[in-house]
C-alpha cells in the first residue's frame, strides 16, 4: 500500500484552503446576490405602490367633469344662456373628452402615461381658469345689460378641460391595468380609479357647495360661487397633474411584452413576422453579432441591437394587437352596445341640473331637492356600485389562464365551467337595467310635482352608469388583454361621446318645444328659456329606456351569438 508523499501532504492544506476560500466566495456571492434582489424588488413595491396611489387621486380629481349639473343651471340664470348653448357646452365638453381617447390611448401605450399627466395639468389649469374668467366677465355683461355673450369662448374653456380629463383619467387606469394585470383581484385594482372618478364628483359636488358657496342676504348658504370653485379646480388639477408626470409608471413593462410575445408565439400567431424570424435568427445564432473585421464581440453593438428588437417587438406587439381587435366583429357588437346604454347615463348627468327645476311649477318653492344632492347621491352610489360590481366580477366570475389576449379554447376549459358561477356579462346586463329602472321611473312622470322621490331616479341611474362603466374595461382586459388596454379602450370609449351628444340634443329639443307652453300657463317672460312640467322630458326618457334595453341585448349577442365569446371558448 502506497503513503502519500511529502510533497503531497504539503499540498493538502493548501487545496483544503482553497476549497474553503471558494466556497466562501461562492456563499458571500450568492447573500450579496439575494440581497440586491431583495432590494429591486422593494424598489418595484415602492414604485408601483406610489403609481396605485397616484392614480386613484388623479382618477378622484379627474371626477370634476362629473359636477357639471352642480353650476350648469347657473349658467341659465345668471349668464342668461339658453337650454340649447348649456347643451352645446356640455356636449363640447363631452366629445372632446371622449374623441380624442384612442389617440391618448395609443400614447400612453406607447410612450407611458407621465407625459400625458403633464398635459393634462397644462390643459386642466388653463381651462378651468380661463372659465373663472369668462364667468365672471358674463356675470358683468349681464349686469350691464350690454348684450354681448361669453358662450363662444366658454365652448373653447370646456373643450381644453374635456381633454385634460381625458389624458388623467386614461393614464390613471392604464397605469393600473398593467401593474396589476395579475393576480385574483386584479379586477378590483383596475376598477379602484375608476370609482375614484366617480367618488370625485360627490367630493368636489360638497366643496363646492358646502364651502365656496355664495352667501345670501340674510347669511344663508346659496349656490355654489362658480368663480371661486373654478378658480380652486385649476389650482389643484394642475398640481395633481405635475405631480403625476414623475410618479405614474408601467413597472416591468418589458416582461409584459415578452410574456404577450410568447403567448402569441404559443399560439402560432407570429408565424411568418419579422419579430418571429429575427427572434429565431437569435436563438439559433444566425443574427451576426460578430464584428467581421475586428474579430470581437462590441458589447456597444450589442446593447444597441438589443433596444431595436426591443422596440421592435413592442410595436409590432402593440400594432397587431390594435388589428385583431379592430377586425373583431364581437368588438363593435360590444361597442354599439355600450354606445346606446351609456349614453342616456351621460346625458342625464349633464342635464340633472335642469330636469330638477322641470319637477315643480315656478310658482311652487319647494326646497325638498337640489342639484347638488343628487349630483352627490349619483357619485356615492356610482362609487359603491362599481367596486361592488368590480368585487363580484373577482369572486364569482371564471378567471382566464392569461392576462394577455385569449387566443382560443384553455386546456383547463372543463375545470373552467365547473367553477363557473356569473359571467361578466350577466353582471353587465344587471347593470344596464338598473340603469333603465331610473330613466323609466323618470319617463312615467311619478317623480313630477313630487321631487323627493327623485332619489329613486338619481340613485338607480347612478348604479347602473357606475356598474357598467366598472365592468367595461374589465370585461376589454379579459378579452383583449392588457397590453394595449390604453388603445383598446380608447377605441370603445368614443360612443359615450356621441351618445351623450345626441340625448342631449333631443332632451334639449324636447325641453325648448315645451318651454314656451309651460311659461305662458304660468305668465313668465322667460319665454324658451325654463320649462317646468312632465312634457319637458317624458318623450325622451321613454326612448332612452328603450335605447338601453337594446343596447344590452347586443351586449348579450356578442357573448353567446354567431362565432361570439362562448363560442370560441373565451373566459369571460
Amino acid at each position: 500500500m502506497s503513503t502519500p508523499s511529502n510533497s503531497d501532504q504539503s499540498f493538502a492544506p493548501l487545496l483544503r484552503s482553497a476549497s474553503s476560500s471558494t466556497l466562501a466566495s461562492s456563499s458571500s456571492q450568492t447573500s450579496i446576490s439575494d440581497e440586491s434582489t431583495a432590494k429591486i424588488r422593494r424598489k418595484t413595491r415602492a414604485v408601483r405602490g406610489l403609481a396605485f396611489v397616484v392614480s386613484i387621486i388623479s382618477a378622484l380629481c379627474a371626477g370634476s367633469i362629473t359636477v357639471f349639473s352642480l353650476y350648469g343651471h347657473l349658467f341659465q340664470s345668471r349668464l342668461h344662456y339658453t337650454q340649447f348653448q348649456i347643451n352645446g357646452i356640455a356636449s363640447a365638453m363631452s366629445i372632446s373628452m371622449y374623441i380624442p381617447v384612442p389617440v391618448i390611448g395609443y400614447m400612453c401605450d406607447r410612450v407611458g402615461p407621465g407625459p400625458l399627466s403633464l398635459l393634462s395639468s397644462v390643459l386642466l389649469g388653463g381651462g378651468y381658469g380661463l372659465a373663472s374668467g369668462l364667468y365672471r366677465k358674463g356675470l358683468a355683461e349681464v349686469s350691464n345689460g350690454s348684450g354681448r355673450t361669453t358662450f363662444s369662448p366658454m365652448i373653447l374653456a370646456f373643450v381644453a378641460i374635456g381633454v385634460g380629463t381625458a389624458c388623467m383619467y386614461i393614464g390613471a387606469i392604464t397605469t393600473c391595468a398593467k401593474n396589476f394585470g395579475k393576480g385574483k383581484y386584479r379586477g378590483l385594482m383596475l376598477v379602484a380609479p375608476i370609482a375614484s372618478f366617480g367618488l370625485g364628483g360627490m367630493v368636489l359636488s360638497q366643496i363646492g357647495s358646502r364651502i365656496l358657496y355664495e352667501t345670501q342676504p340674510g347669511g344663508g348658504r346659496g349656490d355654489v360661487n362658480v368663480f371661486h370653485f373654478f378658480l380652486f379646480l385649476c389650482i389643484i388639477l394642475s398640481i395633481i397633474g405635475l405631480i403625476g408626470t414623475f410618479s405614474l409608471r408601467v413597472v416591468d413593462e418589458d416582461d409584459l411584452i415578452d410574456e404577450a410575445v410568447e403567448e402569441l408565439e404559443r399560439s402560432g400567431l407570429l408565424e411568418g413576422s419579422a419579430v418571429f424570424r429575427r427572434r429565431a435568427d437569435r436563438d439559433y445564432g444566425t443574427i451576426d453579432a460578430i464584428d467581421d473585421d475586428a474579430g470581437v464581440m462590441d458589447p456597444a453593438r450589442d446593447d444597441d441591437e438589443e433596444d431595436d428588437n426591443a422596440k421592435l417587438k413592442k410595436a409590432w406587439l402593440l400594432n397587431a394587437e390594435t388589428r385583431r381587435f379592430l377586425t373583431d366583429h364581437t368588438m363593435w357588437w360590444f361597442a354599439v352596445g355600450f354606445w346606446l346604454i351609456i349614453g342616456p347615463g351621460e346625458s342625464f348627468i349633464n342635464n340633472m341640473g335642469t330636469v330638477i327645476g322641470t319637477l315643480n311649477s315656478p310658482n311652487t318653492k319647494s326646497s325638498e331637492t337640489t342639484a347638488a344632492t343628487h349630483v352627490s347621491i349619483m357619485a356615492a352610489v356610482s362609487t359603491v356600485a362599481r367596486l361592488v360590481a368590480a368585487s363580484l366580477s373577482d369572486l364569482l366570475s371564471p378567471n382566464p389562464h392569461t392576462q394577455h389576449v385569449q387566443t382560443g379554447f384553455p386546456t383547463t376549459l372543463p375545470e373552467l365551467r365547473q367553477k363557473l358561477s356569473i359571467s361578466r356579462v350577466v353582471l353587465f346586463a344587471a347593470a344596464a337595467i338598473i340603469l333603465s329602472i331610473g330613466t323609466l321611473v323618470l319617463a312615467s312622470g311619478v317623480v313630477q310635482e313630487h321631487a323627493e322621490r327623485f332619489w329613486i331616479v338619481s340613485g338607480s341611474i347612478g348604479a347602473g352608469y357606475g356598474a357598467v362603466f366598472s365592468l367595461t374595461p374589465i370585461i376589454i382586459t379579459m378579452i383583449w388583454g392588457v397590453e394595449n388596454f390604453g388603445t383598446n379602450f380608447g377605441i370603445v370609449a368614443l360612443t359615450p361621446a356621441l351618445g351623450s351628444t345626441m340625448w342631449g340634443l333631443i332632451y334639449s329639443a324636447v325641453y325648448q318645444a315645451g318651454a314656451g307652453d309651460s311659461s305662458s300657463l304660468a305668465g313668465s317672460d322667460d319665454e324658451d328659456v325654463f320649462c317646468f312640467g312632465k312634457q319637458c322630458y317624458s318623450s325622451t326618457f321613454w326612448a332612452m329606456t328603450i335605447c338601453i334595453w337594446i343596447g344590452t341585448v347586443m351586449i348579450l349577442w356578442a357573448w353567446k351569438g354567431r362565432d361570439g365569446w362562448a363560442k370560441r371558448g373565451i373566459v369571460i
